[in-house]
């Protein structure tokens, strides 16, 4: 699913680079936001420290530990492609890139971190007196409890789908394309509530549960996604203002972007339900025997 959306995103900028022809524009850079680029390069460096340390104490790296760190590399890149790379600042041209650069956020580069489960590592990278102070703040009753809670899988199902569809009302995501401080809670409260959720559904619930609640996910964001794309009036109209410097007019980039939430997006929680509910039903077969264990090899 992850190659069906950069495919989507290549095409269409490519596209659209065709149709503009010799027209002039302002070259699309990459974004340097500290409030982005400083967490993504610490926990960067944070992980690579914990891996030699880990490594230079063992002697050698355990296969579990290469498997996570290629799900740690994989979602921290998917995480540089969304919000550092050109996609980001075209997509505050573009409502359908925007929505494509959501999609890689929530779909593809959270479920791969909370596959890696990278704050261990991370707490090896870190100095011997800070380390053993954040362990002890995390191992605490109430970070504990908290953690719980989040985590349960209907709470954060419940808060990653209030995320998505808060953020989509049309007046708060005009907002977001204007206001700088808007767009970084945006982004925050969806890859937040987006990990909450995947770890609630990757390592909390049996799968049968993890299956109902991809299922539930699946169906409320393809709603929202076909009442955007069906939608007769363009609705974002500061999101969509470009369009027609792209080849589009308004309504067609709304209803694009709609459809990409809708089907590819829609597919992927598809796909994980799916996935859940074979091992669920394998394990039923098996009187249940490793029914809350996720199996990655």
């Amino acid at each position: 699913m992850p190659a069906l959306i950069s495919s989507l995103l290549l095409v269409l900028v490519a596209s659209q680079a065709l149709a503009h022809g010799s027209e002039s524009h302002d070259v699309l850079g990459w974004t340097f936001d500290p409030w982005i680029v400083v967490p993504l390069l610490a926990m960067a460096l944070l992980y690579a420290l914990g891996v030699i340390r880990l490594r230079l104490r063992r002697g050698r790296t355990a296969k579990a530990t290469k498997r996570a760190a290629l799900f740690f590399w994989s979602g921290l890149a998917v995480l540089v492609l969304a919000l550092v790379s050109p996609v980001h600042e075209l997509g505050e041209h573009l409502f359908t890139i925007h929505m494509i650069e959501h999609e890689l956020v929530v779909a593809v580069a959270a479920p791969l971190l909370v596959l890696a489960r990278p704050v261990a590592m991370m707490l090896w990278g870190m100095p011997e007196r800070v380390r053993r102070s954040a362990g002890s703040a995390m191992g605490s009753i109430a970070c504990h409890a908290l953690w719980r809670t989040l985590t349960s899988p209907a709470v954060a199902t419940s808060l990653h789908g209030l995320a998505i569809w808060i953020w989509h009302y049309p007046p708060l995501f005009d907002a977001t394309v204007t206001d700088i401080l808007m767009h970084r809670l945006q982004h925050l409260s969806f890859f937040g509530t987006a990990v909450l959720f995947w770890w609630a559904i990757i390592w909390r619930a049996s799968r049968g549960v993890a299956a109902w609640h991809q299922f539930v996910t699946m169906l409320h964001t393809s709603i929202l996604g076909a009442l955007i794309a069906l939608m007769p009036t363009v609705l974002y109209r500061i999101q969509t203002q470009y369009a027609l410097d792209w080849g589009m007019t308004p309504l067609e980039d709304q209803q694009l972007a709609g459809i990409i939430m809708w089907v590819p997006g829609g597919i992927i929680y598809a796909v994980a339900a799916l996935w859940f509910l074979k091992i669920w039903i394998r394990d039923a077969s098996k009187g249940g025997a490793g029914a809350d264990e996720i199996r990655l090899a």
